[in-house]
Parts: structure tokens; sequence; C-alpha cells
């Protein structure tokens, strides 16, 4: 408890100054300064009193506009102030006093210190109560901004021994800036505003939450938790219930102390400042608290709107929705034999398949962010089930398309089918629709980041307007056939031509196919590739023999048809190596970025992954060619790659600080740019180049 009692002396210190009548000079040290910052070493006392056991100090700072200092548990990129006292007289222990901490972002990451006017607070106790001290004091000092300059300054205060009645021991000025300071001290317990403080890391190490409750209502809080003295934290999620008396938070942990105590949590909030040491929680962390977004105006939930309809219209021409304009190709050919009145109803069917599957990757997202969990565009392609099952349709489509078999189903259900009229073929029409959906997420369209961003930060009216409006831009071909059918009637009359077409979209469709093994194969691993493949081509070769009768060949498709799937999961090695993206990349660490830009260096970030076809066009048509490749191998700069083919909560989370959701994703950190230059989706030579410019040039001279 000394900070208590430490605290107790503040307050003893500040009734006595008040008590005095006479104003007096403390000793000080000599002031040292720096372009980054001015510091001096100050003493309450001038003289020291008879029996006096201790004495009351404080280091002085004064930090230029822009730099930071460290709290006593900075996290993993800064270091705190240490004062090293040997050399000294009549010194016998040190306690530095830690005002409550400001929380601030360095090189991308959340950090605990202190910016401004700064007095750390020294509580010195004598060896020789009422005799002379002297004072050596060495200050190691770490200040950030664009770079971080570690610096040593000495201080020296010689302290005489004063007589008794002396009314000149104490100076009011400075013995009240060191109170001030003081009194930003946490205090240290529970008590009835606060009563009980819980913490639990969870099993991979991956998140801390934290719960607190008590008599107070909280308003603005924010918590500093401390697991060792080299942990880092993400960005938290902070969220208060029962008018404010309940509090859940929740940090993403990016490096943990691996000596790591239990948690000691500092709440602040206001004057509000208490530490307490965490109650472990033996069971699983209570689900957060439901969340509170800001309603946004209506201006910019049609904007936005407008943004999500261009982006899901830009996506029908993007390289990755190919096997859905081979699908949208079959249906017009098919199509020529209908009416306009069935044209119409099977377009607008695969149009509403494509609105539904939207609709209801909303309601998941929005569920999903309401437990805590992270959310991301397109993540369903690191998903070893749902790949194999890809491949498996997508393989089957081609394998039809081009002859190989032609799929007839029992005598009885063609029969039933056939009486059903109108409704006939619907359902296939809708899944069309929502599989074309599915297959257009790996691509992200310009506008698109943004769009999903404002989703996923926002309330499910926020989620559901970006959605829709991403639902209609993709079915607007859809809709423009089903209220113009005519459209699927322009085609010449049949003929070769559509054998022809029906090969080269098969053929399409396979290439489609073997692209979804190569991503199975960086999520799932080759055994489980190959299964998949093995099983495929026996579905295929079921399908293929006519002499089956019809229940073994359909009881043998079901079962060869889930198969893959089983098989992906079964045999996907999560646990291998993450493979070589190339010798001039190093992988992906949050942490090593800060370090990187301490020292000078530029990091190009990258983050990518086998199943994202832009971030592909983006490798081959900029980043791995020149000027750029050149640029990227250069002496001082750091290429950095974050594979996110399989899923990888370090990288979800370092999306998610920039507000994005999906990749493509690059950013690019320098002196001159601590904070990262986020580039757009689709590269060029001219942005990137600019980009490395900027940030390699420091905005900020560094300190001497």
């Amino acid at each position: 408890m000394g900070r208590m009692s430490s605290f107790r002396w503040v307050i003893a210190l500040v009734a006595l100054l008040f008590s005095l009548s006479l104003p007096a000079m403390s000793a000080t040290s000599d002031v040292v300064s720096s372009p980054a910052v001015e510091i001096r070493l100050v003493t309450a006392e001038n003289r020291i009193a008879p029996g006096a056991s201790s004495v009351s100090a404080g280091l002085d700072l004064s930090l230029s506009q822009g730099w930071k200092t460290y709290w006593r548990s900075p996290g993993e990129v800064g270091l705190p102030p240490e004062l090293d006292f040997t050399g000294s007289d009549n010194v016998a222990e040190v306690e530095i006093l830690w005002p409550a901490p400001e929380r601030f972002t360095a090189f991308g990451i959340q950090n605990f210190g202190y910016s401004g006017e700064l007095v750390l607070p020294v509580r010195i106790h004598l060896e020789r109560p009422g005799e002379a001290v002297s004072l050596r004091v060495e200050a190691s000092i770490l200040v950030c901004s664009d770079v971080c300059v570690p610096s040593s300054f000495t201080f020296a205060v010689d302290l005489p021994a004063g007589g008794a009645g002396t009314q000149d021991a104490i100076d009011r000025a400075s013995a009240a800036r060191i109170a001030t300071f003081a009194a930003r001290v946490p205090l240290v317990g529970p008590t009835d505003a606060i009563s009980d403080v819980a913490a639990f890391v969870n099993e991979d190490d991956r998140t801390l939450t934290v719960t607190a409750q008590g008599s107070h209502s909280f308003e603005a809080p924010d918590v500093f938790p401390e697991i060792g003295s080299f942990t880092a934290f993400g960005e938290p999620d902070i969220r208060l219930a029962d008018n404010g008396r309940a509090l859940w938070a929740q940090f993403p942990i990016l490096s943990l102390d691996p000596d790591a105590p239990a948690p000691v949590i500092t709440l602040t909030d206001g004057d509000l400042a208490r530490t307490v040491e965490a109650r472990a929680l033996d069971a699983s962390p209570p689900a957060p608290f439901a969340l509170q977004v800001e309603r946004r105006p209506i201006s910019a939930l049609v904007w936005i709107g407008l943004i999500a309809f261009l982006g899901g219209l830009i996506l029908n021409v993007m390289p990755c929705v190919l096997p859905v304009l081979s699908i949208k190709l079959a249906s017009v050919i098919t199509g020529r034999d209908k009416t306009s009145g069935e044209i119409r109803a099977r377009f607008l069917a695969s149009a509403v398949g494509v609105m539904a599957f939207m609709w209801v990757l909303a309601a998941a997202t929005f569920g999903l962010r309401q437990v805590g969990v992270t959310v991301g565009w397109g993540l369903q392609f690191q998903n070893p089930g749902f790949l194999a099952l890809m491949v498996v349709i997508l393989s089957i489509f081609a394998a039809n398309m081009l002859g190989l078999f032609e799929i007839s189903l029992p005598s009885r259900m063609q029969t039933r089918l056939a009486g059903s009229g109108a409704r006939r073929g619907y359902g296939g029409d809708f899944a069309t629709g929502a599989f074309a959906a599915m297959l257009a997420t790996p691509c992200s369209a310009p506008f698109l980041g943004t769009a999903i961003a404002f989703a996923l930060t926002g309330g499910i009216v926020d989620i559901g307007v970006v959605f829709t409006g991403l639902g209609l831009g993709l079915a607007t071909p859809y809709f423009a056939v089903a209220a113009y059918p005519r459209l699927a009637l322009i085609a010449p009359k049949p003929g070769r031509w559509m054998i022809v077409l029906k090969v080269v979209l098969g053929l399409l469709l396979l290439l489609t196919a073997a692209w979804l093994v190569w991503v199975l194969s960086g999520v799932a691993g080759p055994v489980s590739v190959s299964v998949t493949v093995g099983l495929v081509i026996a579905l295929i070769g079921l399908l293929t023999v006519k002499r089956v009768p019809p229940v073994a060949r359909w009881a043998g498709v079901a079962v060869l048809a889930v198969a893959p799937i089983y098989a992906a999961g079964q045999f996907a090695d999560q646990d291998g190596a993450v493979r070589e993206a190339g010798t001039e990349w190093i992988n992906f660490d949050r942490a090593a970025i800060a370090r990187h830009v301490s020292r000078g260096e530029t990091v190009f970030v990258d983050v990518t992954a086998d199943w994202c076809l832009t971030c592909q066009a983006n490798k081959v048509l900029v980043l791995d060619r020149d000027p750029v490749a050149e640029a990227l191998a250069a002496e001082g700069v750091i290429a950095m790659r974050a594979d996110w083919t399989r899923p990888d909560e370090d990288i979800s989370r370092y999306l998610a600080a920039f507000d994005r959701y999906g990749i493509p994703f690059n950013a690019v950190y320098g002196p001159g740019a601590p904070e990262g230059i986020v580039l757009p989706e689709l590269l060029n030579a001219e942005v990137v180049m600019e980009a490395l410019r900027e940030a390699a040039t420091s905005a900020v001279a560094a300190a001497d």
C-alpha cells in the first residue's frame, strides 16, 4: 500500500505549505534541454529539517509539441523513465509515484504515457534523518514522436541541514507543483466506488477481458492493464451497463510477457483514478454488454448506400466474378425457349438469391459483432470446408457444361417437377444468385472497403444499408433482365455456337475450380487437396457412368459431394508453416514496425491472401515489378507481408485498427509517417513510390 501512504503524505504536505506565511525558493537542479524535452530535478525542501526522514522531490519535464514519454508499464514499444541515485549521499531508498497515464498511439500500437507538462513525484527516504543530503541523479528517458530518442540527463542538488524554526524550509510553488501530480497517482485497492475488478486472459493468450462494478457511475472511463513489463495491447473495446455502474472491456493482446504475473488494472474516469489487482476469473468472462453505436445522419447513410451500390455493380466485372458471369450466360442460353414471363421470373429469383445472401450475411455480421467476434469481408475463403464445397460445385458445373454428363433426376421426381408448372427451376435460379454473391467476395471493388468499414463500425441500420446497397449493385444485371426480358432473347438463333460457348464457359469454370484448389492448398495443406480432388474425380466419374441404378447413383453422389467438405477440415494442416512468399519479404510482426521506424527505416506492409484476386493482381502488376520491386529491396526499406490466407487474429486486429475488414490492404511506415500511409486497394507504381518517399522523410528533427 505504498501509494496510499504517499498520497497521505501529499495531503499533509499541501496542508503544511498553505500554513506557511513566507515564500522561498526550492532547491532545483539546472534545466537540461533538447529539441524534445526540458527537464530538471526539483525538491519541495530547501534544507533538511531536524529529524526529517524523507525528502519530496520530482522529475519535472516539459515535453515539446508532438513528443511523449512513457508510464511505468508502457507496452512493447516504449520504456519508462529510470532514475539512478548512485553517487548520492544520505539516500536509503527511492520511490517513484506514477500519475495516471493517457492513452496514445505510437507506430500504430496503443501505448500508455504522458505528453506536455509532467512531474514524476519521487519520495526519497534518508539513511540519516535530519542530516544534509547530496543528490546525484542520472535519468534515462525515452521520448517518441516520429522517431524515438533515448536520452540520459544528470542532475545535482544539495540540501543542507537546517536549524529548528527555519521558516523557508519549504517552497510553496514547487511543493504545490509536486503535489498536483502526486494527487493524480491512482489510489490502490478496491472501494465502494469500484468494488469488484476481475480479469480473464483467454486460453490462447489472444485477448484480455476486464470487468468492474461498484457505486461509481462511469461516464468516459479508460482502462490501463498491466501484465508484466513487456505485454502490449491493442485498442480496447469498452462498454458500460447499469447506468454506467458496470464496465466490460476487452483488449487484444499483441504480445504477452512470458513471465506475466496476475493482471493489475488501473481505471480512470475524470478525477477518479484507482489501481486494483484484478480477481482472476475461473470460468469464461461474461458476454459483452450491448454495443452502443452513435446514430449516423440520414445523409451519410444515403451516401454510403450509393457507394456500396457502386461497389457491388463493379464487382460484376471483376475477375473473381468470372464464374458468376458464366452462370449468367448459361441462363441466357437456356432461356431462349422460355416466355417473357418465365424469363422474368427466373432472373428475378436469381436477384432475390443475391439479396437473400447479403441479408443473411448482414444478420450474421451484426450478431457476431454483438458477441465481440472480429468479422471481415471474404473470410469464408479461409474455411477449408467452404473451399471444398466451392470446388465440388464448380467442378460439377464445369463437367456438365463440357458434356461429360447430363444430370437427370429419377422419373418420379421429374413427373412431380413437371406438374409444378411455372415453379420449376426457380429454386435453382435462387441458388444461382446466392452462389454468385458468395463467389464475389474475394475481390474488392473500388470504394468497397469504405462501405464495408462503415458497416462493420456501425449499428444494425448501417450494416443493413451497406449490405442492401451492395446486394442491389451485384443483382443489377438480374434485375435488368427481369425488367426487360428481351435482353435474354438478343442472342443469335440456336446453332453450333451454343456448343462452343458452353465448352468455353465450362473451361472457365474449371479454371476457377483449379484456382480454388490452389487456395485450398494454402489454407489446409496438400493432404486435404489430394483427398478433395480425388473425391471430386470420383463424384464426376459416378455421374458419368450411365449403367448405375438411379437410387445407387444419387446415394453415391450425396456421399461423394459431402465427403470433400469433411475431408478438407479433417486433414487441414493448420499448424503448418506459412508458405514462403519470397526472399525479399519478412513475416508480419506488428510490434516490429515500431522498432524499425524508430531506427529510421521505412516499412512497407502488404496484407494479402491466396484467395484475394485483387491482391494477386497488385503483386503481379506493381509489387513484383520495377521500380517498386527495386525500391522495396533497397537498403533501409523493410518489406513485410501479412498472409491472411488462413485465419489470423493478429492480422484481423491490425486491419480493424484502420477500420478495414477486407483486403487488399497496404500501408507504408517511416520517420515521416509513423502512423502509416494507407494506400488505395488498386495499386499503381506512382502511388507506391510517392508513399515510400514521404514515409522516409522525417518531419521532426531528431534530438541530439
